[in-house]
């Protein structure tokens, strides 16, 4: 099978930029949010709603509700590509924080009866954010590398648990709000600038695992996770992404480069079904590591 014989599809909570997603030739679907009685699709380019006007309502107090891609949109996406003569390798958004995956494997099911001819493979990437951005990426330079449908998919089963991810917010608020952490929790953890630092685990779930006083000790703590597990810092790209505080993604970006040798990073905003989540303010970073 040649590289032009299938397609890599992925959702919008990748949070890669447009750009990015053109070059690496992503079929990307997108998630929705409804927001002070509007619904809008989560798209790359930001165009139904821009990435800090979200960020500014959210800190206004805007209450969004996320939603994910249903099997009807799966399949009207995938349709055209199987008509077409090519297979599909679908990367979703992790299982443990949206139905996305679920929709995809029933929609791939169908399909593979409609077109017994083609192959339709749904990989659950237990990735969120750019976490998935740089899983989908490094998905597509083996492909470049001429490796098959069933090649890719392998490895992307492999891969998927090297994938690291580690965050903190800025607001307990929204944490609370998810039930991530309790009412009082969040209170007196306001009152003493207490910021998490949860990391998605081995099976793409978002957990709490410890508490830094104060910002910069919390996105130093990022840093350190990094420099404990990653493999290969100069060899493989970081991706970056934030809650509209571009300011503390360049800093932790000048961290990693001076302590771990990193050549390549990636910076773009935590999109807005996710930042429906955490809040304004969250910052992220992805590396690949010796595991989770």
């Amino acid at each position: 099978m040649s590289m032009a014989d299938y397609v890599i599809m992925t959702d919008s909570c990748c949070d890669l930029s447009a750009d990015m997603a053109e070059e690496l030739e992503l079929n990307v679907l997108p998630l929705r949010l409804e927001m002070e009685g509007r619904s809008y699709c989560n798209l790359l380019d930001g165009s139904e709603i821009g990435f800090k006007e979200f960020y500014d309502r959210v800190r206004g107090g805007a209450m969004p509700v996320t939603s994910a891609v249903n099997v009807g949109e799966f399949e009207a996406a995938m349709r055209p590509v199987l008509e077409s003569g090519r297979d599909i390798l679908c990367l979703c958004f992790s299982s443990a924080l949206s139905t996305t995956y679920q929709s995809a494997v029933i929609a791939a099911k169908e399909l593979k009866e409609a077109f017994p001819g083609r192959n339709v493979l749904v990989v659950d990437s237990l990735c969120a954010s750019m976490g998935q951005g740089l899983f989908v990426w490094l998905c597509v330079q083996e492909k470049r590398k001429g490796k098959t449908l069933e090649e890719v998919w392998d490895y992307a089963e492999g891969a998927k648990a090297n994938i690291c991810h580690w965050f903190t917010v800025d607001d307990l608020n929204h944490l609370k709000r998810g039930g991530r952490v309790s009412a009082t929790a969040a209170l007196f953890g306001t009152m003493l600038s207490i910021k998490p630092v949860l990391h998605v685990d081995e099976q793409g779930r978002l957990i709490p695992v410890e508490k830094c006083r104060g910002r910069k000790a919390s996105l130093l703590a990022l840093v350190d996770r990094m420099e404990k597990t990653a493999v290969e810092p100069e060899r493989y790209p970081v991706f970056i992404s934030h809650g509209d505080c571009r300011e503390d993604a360049d800093f932790v970006a000048e961290e990693v480069r001076r302590r771990l040798g990193v050549k390549e990073i990636y910076i773009n905003y935590v999109g807005p079904v996710i930042g429906s989540h955490t809040g304004a303010g969250v910052m992220t970073l992805f590396f690949v590591g010796r595991s989770r």
